[in-house]
């Protein structure tokens, strides 16, 4: 893959804040149990997780909604707690998500934690993305991504996802220390995993703090923000970095400060307000409500048309959800979704 054919990629020129004649459009979980053909890849793989392992049937699901809508980038399919697995922890899917069985509760525990290379403990990966590199049209963009430290140590002590999040809680007032000892760990792993990707054909990389908005902005800048920042200031120079934080607009100040090119905002934030904050220094992801995809594919457009006015004449724009897809979303509405962003094309 050449430089100069990266560079033609309407997502990377978006985050590089070039003027152009449409955003870039993509859908944070695009692939998944909203489409016919993922489910009968799963149901042929047996599970998320085989899905995930066998590089054959993670390139499938991560081509599929380029084929079906035309999207701008495809996005590997994965999970954002593969890491963790990789350092030694037990990791199940079942229908009420992910679980960590032995969840992290000692200090033993945290220093028994491997960190391994991704290319020994996760070559599946690697094999994926250059799978779907060769399957992808040229003006196709290639995301890769892992969780961010604090949301993978939310996952790893509460053993699943938290709602009030005690343990993790606990072990960073009660235990800061340790509490540092995994992030730092959670750290290293996760920009191995990152550059690990870039150099099997991601072309941008996404950093997704799913459960930091949990976190008051002192919180925040004092248990997560200083781990974030040295992923980013690990990843390899040139590609396009992308930070996701859910329900987080009281921390949009202090994500714009992170060493990354583009701020991934959620659905609860306007648009416009986030141009005027941001817009000089950052390109801006988002930000349709998923939910209004569960609307008529005609309200859809409107939404999506209206969202795209706001952002009319601004570089840097590269259109997205605020979230991920619901299961429930009819294609139909992605369809309309992605068609909208292209109306705008010569």
């Amino acid at each position: 893959m050449s430089t100069t054919s990266t560079a033609t990629r309407l997502l990377v020129r978006a985050l590089a804040r070039e003027r152009l004649p449409r955003p870039p459009v993509w859908l944070m979980r695009q692939a998944g149990r909203y489409l016919p053909e993922y489910r009968a890849v799963r149901q042929q793989a047996g599970g998320f997780l085989e899905m995930i392992r066998r590089p054959e049937y993670a390139a499938e699901v991560t081509l599929q909604p380029v084929r079906r809508f035309g999207v701008d980038a495809a996005i590997l399919f994965s999970d954002i707690l593969v890491p963790l697995e990789a350092m030694g922890m037990e990791l199940v899917f079942n229908d009420q998500g992910p679980l960590l069985p032995k969840p992290l509760r000692s200090r033993a525990q945290i220093d028994g934690l491997r960190l391994p290379e991704p290319a020994e403990s996760m070559p599946y990966v690697g094999e994926a993305l250059r799978l779907v590199r060769r399957g992808l049209p040229e003006e196709t963009a290639l995301i890769g991504f892992c969780g961010a430290p604090f949301t993978l140590a939310s996952y790893a002590i509460e053993g699943g996802t938290g709602k009030t999040f005690s343990h993790l809680r606990a072990l960073m007032y009660h235990a800061e220390r340790d509490f540092a000892a995994l992030m730092d760990k959670l750290a290293v792993m996760v920009a191995a995993h990152l550059r690990y990707q870039a150099d099997n054909g991601a072309e941008v990389l996404v950093l997704f703090d799913t459960w930091a908005g949990a976190l008051g902005g002192e919180d925040y800048r004092r248990y997560a923000m200083p781990w974030s920042r040295r992923v980013l200031e690990h990843l390899p120079r040139g590609i396009p970095r992308v930070v996701f934080a859910g329900t987080s607009d009281h921390l949009l100040e202090d994500l714009a400060t992170l060493p990354a090119e583009c701020l991934a905002l959620d659905h609860r934030t306007s648009l416009d307000a986030a141009f005027r904050r941001f817009g000089a220094s950052h390109a801006l992801q988002g930000n349709l409500d998923p939910a209004v995809l569960l609307a008529p594919p005609d309200e859809v457009q409107r939404r999506t048309r209206a969202l795209l006015a706001v952002a009319a004449g601004q570089p840097g724009h590269v259109l997205n959800l605020g979230h991920g897809v619901i299961k429930d979303t009819d294609p139909a509405c992605v369809a309309a979704f992605v068609a909208a962003a292209k109306e705008t094309s010569p």
